[in-house]
């Protein structure tokens, strides 16, 4: 699920996670790749996509969402069309929102170092003040961290084509990896 386009890290997220999917061989189907359209701050962000996904009879095991409020509303519509997650459809989000783990079930995500993000920011400020004529880097990354929690499950990859195919639940397996 990729964000709005107005969303800075959209594209970037968007990108990022096009390249992972491909160097670990997971297939994006783009019938199944969607964007949200919603300028929302609410878990509507990622309830009429899924809901449109699921309508128009599309079958997949796993939703990357681009954050955890879409997350939640991507949750919701797969209840409302009568699936469950994660036995159906496991669903990870990205932030790691204060509330994510208190969702049922508790969301998946990743965890971005906000903390360590704003102190870099505040002292690359701080220097740019201190010594505006010095050189300062375009691009500071900072590593993630996989929140593992109750909305995915790990399945094998005949467990997923036979999910796709039926759109049936396979048995509960042990947690993504």
């Amino acid at each position: 699920m990729k964000g709005q386009p107005h969303a800075l890290d959209s594209e970037w997220r968007w990108q990022s996670i096009r390249q992972i999917a491909e160097r670990i061989g997971i297939r994006m189907r783009p019938e199944l790749c969607v964007h949200i359209r919603n300028n929302s701050w609410s878990p509507e962000l990622g309830y009429p996509v899924v809901r449109e996904l699921l309508a128009a009879g599309h079958r997949f095991t796993a939703i990357f969402c681009f954050n955890d409020i879409a997350a939640i509303g991507a949750m919701r519509a797969i209840k409302d069309a009568g699936l469950r997650c994660p036995e159906d459809i496991s669903v990870l989000g990205f932030d790691d929102i204060a509330s994510a783990a208190y969702h049922t079930p508790s969301l998946t995500t990743i965890r971005q170092p906000l903390r360590r993000m704003g102190e870099m920011a505040a002292q690359q400020l701080l220097k740019r003040i201190q010594n505006p004529s010095d050189a300062f880097p375009d691009t500071i990354m900072f590593e993630p961290e996989l929140m593992q929690r109750e909305s995915t499950i790990a399945v094998t990859p005949d467990q997923a084509v036979k999910r796709e195919a039926t759109g049936k639940a396979v048995r509960r397996g042990r947690r993504a990896q």
